[in-house]
């Protein structure tokens, strides 16, 4: 996929003004995009739609009109649009209750690094986590983590193919999986490749 440029990017004023259809429009589309991995675990897969709408609320809670100001925020989000051979998720790990959170972020130390996917008819890819900085410290893991899984070219063909998809988390605190992906979130995860 392509990386967003300053040129994809409406002014502020601009979005001030078609905010709202802009925001409808990508809840709609991050919906079709998200899938619950057991009870307390959402991944949200990210594309170049995903990304521009964290980049223009960035923008607009922060008042960057500056092409320096708009090219760090460009900087810090576009690695997570993938780019044609995997992709990027972000992970949130997901109790309501704060004490119940903090028990179980102490509990899950490591849960990203045992967050995967399965091309039928191929091994299990385990996601590379948070390349961007640390987000586990000696106490507990974080809520937000950020994922990549980088597929092959054969499991690319199977996906088009129509190979089915498995992910989950293999944790020993928490195993959760997704056995097949609901066809219309497979179809839109494999177009990610085209």
């Amino acid at each position: 996929m392509n990386k967003l440029a300053p040129a994809d990017l409406m002014s502020l004023e601009q979005y001030a003004r078609e905010r709202l259809a802009f925001r409808a429009r990508v809840l709609a589309h991050k919906g079709e995009r998200q899938l619950a991995i057991g009870p307390n675990a959402t991944w949200c897969f990210e594309d170049r739609l995903t990304v521009q709408y964290q980049v223009q609320e960035m923008l607009r809670v922060e008042r960057i009109f500056e092409p320096v100001g708009i090219a760090e925020e460009l900087g810090t989000y576009n690695p997570l649009i993938p780019d044609g051979s995997n992709w990027k998720v972000t992970l949130l790990i997901e109790f309501p209750q704060p004490e119940e959170r903090a028990r179980a972020l102490a509990r899950l130390k490591g849960i990203e690094d045992r967050c995967w996917v399965q091309v039928a008819g191929h091994a299990r890819v385990f996601a590379i986590a948070d390349e961007d900085l640390e987000r586990e410290n000696e106490e507990k893991t974080s809520a937000v983590h950020f994922l990549r899984f980088e597929l092959s070219a054969p499991m690319i063909e199977s996906l088009r193919a129509a190979a089915a998809l498995a992910l989950g988390i293999d944790h020993e605190h928490y195993r959760h999986e997704v056995p097949a992906l609901p066809e219309p979130l497979r179809q839109a995860l494999t177009a990610d490749f085209s």
